[in-house]
């Protein structure tokens, strides 16, 4: 069954992800942790880790996006389970469930990390909101781009960046976001990382856009006023 979705998934989101998670989003019914957190303390997982699941789950349980460009269009349903690992190691617990046959899974980290976890854990973003703003900005700049130009492999090393700022939104980690004059860039690492296979770094090039496709948001472009862009 959908559900609406409720301010609490907006929370800390810019405008730009609020509108697209608004108008391109949607909120299905998933368990809730209930009953299971007695048999997950049973099993040795700390009752705080138990309760990061359920804030999770609350929060972000049932949320469905659009495909993202990468990692096979990342999570299909942003959902939660049984957590994995060890006071020693740090705890991780399921992110969602991934649209297709892919050698990894979408995890939440000891500090709130989004990530993928192959052969390894592989922080892509610092929190789950860093992750849904890189979805929704990947949709509005392959809205407003005049060109998009993909770039694998060694190749990637060969992106210049010189003059780019950082896209602090997506509180980037593995996966990192770059605004420039007239274009941006996302570059996707974390696949490559995870599965130690260098030939899967990926960068997009969303070139030719505006002072709106830049940052999509009045707060955005208020700033890019201010410095005279």
């Amino acid at each position: 069954m959908e559900r609406h979705l409720s301010n609490a998934v907006l929370e800390g989101l810019t405008r730009r992800a609020r509108s697209f998670v608004t108008g391109h989003g949607i909120r299905i019914d998933v368990p809730l942790i209930g009953r299971l957190a007695e048999q997950w303390l049973a099993l040795g997982v700390p009752s705080v880790e138990i309760d990061r699941v359920k804030e999770y789950q609350e929060r972000w349980g049932g949320l469905v996006l659009p495909p993202a460009p990468h990692y096979d269009g990342g999570p299909r349903c942003l959902d939660s389970d049984l957590l994995e690992g060890s006071p020693d190691e740090g705890w991780l617990y399921p992110a969602g469930t991934h649209r297709c046959a892919i050698p990894y899974s979408f995890m939440i980290g000891p500090g709130g990390e989004f990530g993928v976890y192959g052969y390894r854990w592989t922080p892509l973003h610092r929190t789950v909101e860093g992750w849904v703003e890189s979805v929704a900005l990947a949709h509005h700049a392959s809205m407003w781009a005049q060109q998009v130009t993909r770039v694998t492999g060694d190749r990637v090393d060969d992106v210049a960046l010189d003059g780019f700022e950082p896209v602090e939104e997506v509180k980037g980690m593995a996966d990192t976001w770059w605004r420039g004059s007239d274009s941006l860039v996302a570059l996707y690492t974390g696949e490559a990382e995870c599965l130690s296979a260098p030939s899967s770094r990926t960068a997009l090039i969303y070139s030719g856009l505006d002072r709106w496709g830049l940052y999509g948001e009045s707060r955005g472009l208020d700033a890019a006023i201010r410095k005279g862009l």
